[in-house]
């Protein structure tokens, strides 16, 4: 594959990249770098986890590029998910691999690492430690919303611990791309600060989307200075609720319900959750998107791209209704491979452990 299509593979997946020159030079020297993402086990899988992350893994693996998803279950800890509870953490880390082989994820293209196997290295706690010698106490406390916490939140101290451990990983891990979601990026800027400084080197951020809940933007909570990212965030689709939030185990019914209560607006683009969903999964999945209508109102309606689609609900030509329809029909369809590979077995078992336990933030 040549460097050019490398580049628009990965340029999919990244709303944000830090640099894009420096992710060229890298795609030219290294065959197949590594990158890498990291996931606190807590509640049940939502479609920004358990389709669209399979999607952009998709892409990546196809530009050649080896990838590292580390179950983050010290970091869960320390961040009080499932009780603070490290062995129910455990299973439910067991529970988010088994998501990914449900969504189609290519598993030789991809090594699963525990956090927890990391922090039985001292070499490791040595990383953490000079991460944390080279990062000043206010940098470290700015870094603490990549925790989903705003400041007002945090009260512990294992909680300083935490921006210094995702760092540490990085290096760890032998990761070239830090590729998490935008709201990660106060971390993988730390990493490319203290890298050059410990003699280490410089990862590219590859930050992508961040996907919005079902009612539409929030305002901003404070996770950071820029307005942009920080309302991308606060409004960010969240597994601890239920009605603003599409799991991969939801039936057909509750996904034409919750797609239907969903904010979208008449001709309004900006802020619709609705239209995102079909941006960053729909037209990601499917060649074509079939809206289907009486012909009274036009008839069924064949949509080859999301521009297109864009461009006809702004000048009015499709309704809301219809689009959460076919929304839903096409989010549905997606989503069932997923929810089918949980009816039974060890996936089951794992389910229905994870859905006993109460999610928090």
């Amino acid at each position: 594959m040549d460097l050019e299509t490398k580049l628009e593979l990965v340029k999919r997946v990244g709303e944000e990249i830090i640099t894009e020159q420096e992710l060229r030079e890298l795609l030219e020297t290294k065959e197949h770098p590594v990158a890498y993402d990291g996931f606190e086990p807590s509640g049940l899988a939502h479609i920004p986890f358990g389709i669209y992350r399979a999607i952009n893994l998709e892409d990546l693996i196809r530009a050649g590029i080896r990838f590292k998803l580390l179950i983050a279950d010290w970091h869960a800890w320390i961040n009080n998910k499932m009780g603070g509870d490290l062995q129910k953490i455990r299973r439910g880390g067991e529970y988010f691999v088994e998501v990914w082989r449900a969504a189609g994820v290519d598993m030789s293209g991809v090594e699963v690492v525990w956090a927890s196997d990391l922090t039985d290295s001292a070499e490791y706690w040595s990383k953490v430690i000079l991460v944390a010698k080279n990062t000043t106490l206010n940098r470290a406390i700015r870094c603490l919303t990549i925790m989903g916490r705003t400041k007002a939140e945090l009260r512990e101290t294992a909680q300083l611990f935490y921006p210094m451990m995702q760092s540490a990983d990085i290096f760890h891990l032998g990761a070239d791309i830090c590729q998490l979601g935008l709201d990660q990026r106060r971390a993988n800027m730390l990493a490319r600060e203290v890298g050059p400084k410990l003699g280490w080197w410089k990862p590219v951020a590859v930050s992508h989307h961040m996907l919005m809940g079902l009612e539409g933007v929030k305002e901003p909570e404070g996770y950071d200075e820029n307005r942009r990212i920080d309302v991308q965030i606060s409004s960010k689709m969240s597994k601890s609720k239920p009605s603003t939030c599409l799991y991969v185990h939801d039936n057909e019914e509750q996904i034409r319900r919750k797609i239907a209560s969903a904010f979208c607006p008449e001709r309004v683009v900006e802020g619709n959750p609705v239209l995102e969903y079909c941006r960053y999964i729909v037209f990601r999945k499917m060649d074509t998107f079939m809206i289907e209508r009486p012909s009274k109102f036009g008839g069924d309606l064949e949509v080859a791209s999301y521009e297109e689609l864009e461009k006809l609900y702004m000048t009015g030509k499709i309704h809301p209704l219809d689009l959460k329809n076919a929304t839903a029909k096409a989010l549905n369809g997606i989503i069932e491979p997923v929810r089918s590979h949980f009816e039974s077995g060890k996936a089951k078992e794992l389910y229905e452990f994870v859905k006993g336990e109460r999610t928090t933030r």
